[in-house]
């Protein structure tokens, strides 16, 4: 008895082993993905940030480093959402990580500027930035402008079709601060 449960067993194993490929072609009536690795052509780039969230960060830093790889140009990192309140120096203890990671991509050459108009609206002063941090006078959409005209390429982070809204974002983290 023992020695026909143990080939059930076998046969279970060999059948479940064997069903995947035949089920990947019955679910494939367009074949496989093929892989291209194309040269990049050097480029600028300067990335268009809008995030809910600072915790979103963590992503931009992924895409920088990939991006710095393969387009072996400049970059610049434009933050004109509510991601924003992650570089004020009084969240740095709550957001030091991303803090942290973001200098260390400026000190690697990566430009961070920041919407005057945004921060503002945020309840943010320049003076209460980092100093990587280069606040942009003009505002978001004339900075993006600036660059364009340079030759820089917008890679546009923003997660939502519309600019999300900044108005308080400081109070989010520092509710007391809020008169």
């Amino acid at each position: 008895m023992k020695r026909s449960l143990s080939c059930i067993g076998l046969a279970v194993v060999v059948v479940a082993t064997a069903a995947p490929p035949a089920l990947a072609e019955e679910f494939a009536p367009y074949g496989s993905a093929k892989a291209d690795r194309r040269e990049t052509l050097t480029a600028d780039v300067v990335f268009d940030v809008n995030y809910a969230e600072p915790q979103q960060l963590h992503g931009l830093y992924n895409y920088v480093k990939n991006m710095q790889k393969a387009a072996k140009g400049k970059v610049v990192v434009l933050t004109r959402g509510p991601e924003l309140r992650a570089f004020a120096k009084e969240n740095y203890l709550e957001y030091q990580d991303i803090v942290d990671r973001m200098a260390g991509l400026a000190k690697e050459g990566v430009e961070f500027r920041m919407c005057s108009n945004a921060m503002k609206a945020a309840g943010f002063q320049a003076e209460d930035m980092h100093g990587f941090v280069t606040v942009a006078e003009a505002g978001g959409f004339p900075e993006l402008v600036y660059w364009m005209g340079k030759g820089y390429k917008v890679i546009n982070q923003s997660v939502n079709p519309a600019p999300l809204p900044v108005r308080d974002a400081r109070y989010l983290d520092q509710p007391q601060l809020k008169k």
